[in-house]
């Protein structure tokens, strides 16, 4: 396979690549670092790519094994690590967990006080996880308009926020 075909075959699916190494490892850095290892691994094996049908689901089925790959091995070093810090964080993070799902529900609460097309936009690149292109798709705005329009309610509820927490 050419440098050709590999970009139209499997560059188009980097959004959902991300989308799906974000979900399994939580932190923007190692999802980066993770569709990377996936395109190496995809373009060491271009010869061999000719054969696959879905080029999406195999991408995808191979990102997910190398994000569980990264879990294991980051698991293995931090568990002996986080054994002494365990015991003394149980109570902190507990509270710390209440409180921050305190602060979701009322960040959820915020967003429904948006007006509509704030709201909508909001729900789907938040709470849905939509790309811009798929918000696009769904609402019909352009790119700019749904930035404005995030940009917008993130402001409001930024400030409600503050004003609630005060």
């Amino acid at each position: 396979m050419d440098a050709e075909s590999f970009k139209k075959q499997y560059l188009p699916h980097h959004q959902k690549l991300y989308r799906v190494a974000y979900k399994l490892l939580g932190n923007q850095c190692d999802a980066e670092d993770m569709v990377q290892e996936a395109y190496l691994k995809l373009w060491n094996k271009r010869e061999e790519l000719a054969e696959i049908r879905n080029p999406e689901s195999f991408s995808v089925i191979l990102l997910k094994n190398i994000c569980f790959d990264y879990l294991r091995s980051t698991k293995n070093e931090s568990e002996t690590q986080d054994i002494e810090v365990v015991s003394k964080s149980n109570e902190t993070s507990l509270i710390n967990e209440i409180e921050i799902k305190d602060e979701l529900n009322c960040v959820k609460q915020l967003i429904t006080q948006l007006p509509g097309k704030q709201q909508e936009v909001m729900k789907l690149r938040h709470l849905s996880e939509c790309s811009i292109e798929e918000i696009e798709q769904i609402t019909g705005l352009n790119a700019i308009n749904i930035r404005v329009l995030i940009s917008r309610a993130r402001k409001t509820i930024r400030e409600q926020f503050n004003i609630l927490r005060q």
